[in-house]
Parts: structure tokens; C-alpha cells; sequence
């Protein structure tokens, strides 16, 4: 751990990345895509002798992009300034696009300032952002359309025993067993945990209004994407016709503020989602909570539980972080300083400055890209 600086002038170093492919723990498939790996890009910020570390899970193509352009824009920046260096790398990308790969690449460089920032003052980023909560809950998610539904009552029944207030499943792939699997699920988990489903933009405006009603009957909670999250009227038809116990949630694709500014103008949710990987890093899901507040709306962190955590408690609006299986699993096994859920709520270790994790170099060499 660094010695606690109290002034400023100590300049970012070098700014390094590298990619590795992870392969699933058994196939997963959502109501319009399919997967058997996920790539987590891995950032390193180097100032005063420490290393900040950030990531995201996005294409290996995304680290030639942070080792060149955003490198550039960040060279020689004070590493106590991370908004001068977050608004340089954005600059950096206008004739690029910021939309997409950049954005996801500038979340992770964004997450390793924060974190070299931490280290350099001796003190946890969520103590730097002005904590106001010591955990924040987490909704399993999971459930995915290529699982069994023995699989997934074993996955669902397992969260619900550990304390997890809220599951989550994917829904779409085959719209006429969404009912018999949500049913699956309600049986798992018993009448006293919440049950979340997530379309993935999958159905129609009419094939999602009918299904709100009938998840509904089962005790459904939240309605994730029933339409595509480009259509925000038809996310406002949902939000203004779907039975009244039905959150409607969308947002994950947002890779900026102007983008959820619009969906919230739009009135399209109950319940906004940003994803600190995806939407500029930690500095833009705080912008991203600063609309929440503006608005009256709650918050959910998408994915990524350990990349949130700090920043989840120092939002005002936050309602619960994502245990999304995938990125859980692959933190657990690369990120020494992981969260792990006590009675359905993570906490940061706040011995640990920064964002108290650290890469297992050897663990996860094995799956270098």
C-alpha cells in the first residue's frame, strides 16, 4: 500500500491493458443472443509507484484502443485529477465514436484512476465518493434460457437459501415455455423472494404486454427490457400498461449520460439500470445517479458486482447491484478482494484502499488473450 500523499502533482506514469477469454461454466444463451465465453480487458493506471486496477468485460480489440489513444490522452494528467483525465479520454474518442467499444474501454482506464487515486491517498474509493451506506443489496441473475429447469431451480433455490432477496432469469429464446419456466423458478425460490425476468428486447410490444400480465399472476416483480431499450415508446407503453406491482426496467446499454437522460425524459422505466463498465466508468454511473436523483428514480447496477461496489454506496438512489452468475464467478476467480454476499448484501472491505482488488496474475494467465 502507498504512503498516504496529501498534495497533488504526481503525474500517470504509463497506462497498460490485456485481455483474457474466460470460457462459461456450462453454455448460456439470453432471448436474443448466446455465449460460451466473456472477455474481461484488464487496466493497470501506474502513478507515484502504485497501480490502479479497472476492467471491463467487453472484445480484446478493446486494448489496443487503451494502450494508444486513450494512453495519449492521459499522459502526464495528475492522478488525483480523474475528471480532467476521464474528460480528455472523451475528447479523445469524438472522431472514433464514444458509443460502445470506446466507452467500455474508457469505463475500465476511468475504474483504475479511481482505484490508483485510493491507494495513492491510502483511503477506499467508496470513503473518497462520500459514502452513504456500509452495503449494498444484490439480486441473483441468472436463469438463463439454455439452462435446464432443473438447473435453474437448483441455481434459483440456491440463492434463495443464502439470503438473496430478488432472482433474476432470462426469458425470450422460446416464448411459448417462458410461462412453464417462470413457474419453475416461483417454485424454487417459494413465495418470500422476488422474482425478476429480463427479455433482453426479445418480444414485441403486444407479445410483451400479454406476457407482463400473465408474469404478473406469478408474482413477477420486474420486467427487464420486455422490448428492445431503442424503443422507448414502447417501453413507456409497457411502464403505463403493465400491472402495477410490474417494475419495468431498463438502461444497460446506456454509454453515456445524454443516453439516460433521454430515457428518463422519455418516462420508459420505473427503474433505471447503468452498467460502470459499459457507461464511462465510475464517473459516469455517478452522473448517471446524479439524473437518478434529479428524476425521483431508483437505480440498479448492472453486472459487474465488484467494479460497482464502491460507487453503489455512495448513491443516493441505488436500490440493489446485479450478482449477474457470469461476472461473479470470473471475479471470484481472478480478483483477489472480491465481494462476497452475506445474507443477500455485499460490503466493501474498507481496510483496503482504492477498490481493494487485486489481479491473481498466475490464475488468470491461463486465459490471456
Amino acid at each position: 500500500m502507498a504512503t498516504s500523499q496529501s498534495g497533488r502533482g504526481i503525474r500517470i506514469d504509463a497506462l497498460r491493458a490485456r485481455a483474457y477469454r474466460i470460457p462459461t461454466d456450462a453454455p448460456e444463451a439470453d432471448g436474443t443472443f448466446a455465449w460460451d465465453s466473456t472477455t474481461l480487458v484488464v487496466v493497470e493506471v501506474e502513478a507515484g509507484g502504485v497501480a490502479g486496477l479497472g476492467y471491463t468485460y467487453n472484445d480484446a480489440s478493446a486494448v489496443p484502443l487503451i494502450v494508444g489513444v486513450l494512453a495519449r490522452a492521459i499522459a502526464g494528467c495528475d492522478a488525483f485529477d480523474t475528471g480532467a483525465a476521464w474528460a480528455a479520454m472523451v475528447r479523445s474518442v469524438r472522431n472514433i465514436g464514444r458509443a460502445g467499444l470506446a466507452a467500455t474501454a474508457i469505463s475500465a482506464v476511468d475504474a483504475a484512476l479511481w482505484d490508483v487515486k485510493g491507494k495513492l491517498l491510502g483511503v477506499p474509493v467508496a470513503l473518497l465518493l462520500g459514502a452513504m451506506r456500509e452495503s449494498v443489496p444484490v439480486y441473483g441473475s441468472g436463469g438463463f434460457t439454455s439452462y435446464s429447469d432443473r438447473f435453474l431451480e437448483g441455481q434459483f433455490g440456491t440463492w434463495a437459501e443464502s439470503g438473496m432477496r430478488w432472482v433474476k432469469m432470462k426469458v425470450g429464446s422460446e416464448p411459448e415455455r417462458d410461462l412453464l419456466r417462470v413457474r419453475a423458478a416461483r417454485r424454487a425460490i417459494g413465495d418470500g423472494v422476488g422474482l425478476f425476468v429480463d427479455a433482453n428486447g426479445a418480444y414485441s410490444r403486444k407479445e410483451a404486454l400479454a406476457f407482463a400480465e400473465a408474469f404478473a399472476g406469478l408474482g413477477v416483480l420486474w420486467f427487464e427490457e420486455p422490448v428492445s431499450s431503442d424503443d422507448l415508446d414502447g417501453l413507456r407503453l409497457l411502464r403505463d400498461r403493465a400491472p402495477a406491482p410490474t417494475d419495468i426496467a431498463a438502461g444497460e446499454y446506456g454509454y453515456d449520460a445524454f443516453y439516460f437522460r433521454r430515457m428518463l425524459e422519455a418516462g420508459a422505466v420505473d427503474v433505471l439500470q447503468a452498467d460502470a463498465s459499459r457507461c464511462l466508468g465510475l464517473t459516469g454511473f455517478l452522473q448517471a445517479g446524479a439524473l437518478c436523483e434529479a428524476f425521483g428514480m431508483p437505480l440498479s447496477a448492472h453486472c459487474a458486482p465488484a467494479l460497482h461496489l464502491h460507487a453503489a454506496c455512495a448513491v443516493p438512489r441505488l436500490r440493489h447491484i446485479e450478482w449477474f452468475h457470469d461476472h461473479a464467478r470470473i471475479e471470484a476467480m481472478l480478483f483477489d478482494g472480491a465481494p462476497v454476499p452475506e445474507k443477500g448484501e455485499i460490503r466493501p472491505d474498507l481496510s483496503r484502499p482504492g477498490l481493494g482488488l487485486t489481479l491473481k496474475a498466475q490464475d488468470a494467465e491461463c486465459y490471456a488473450v
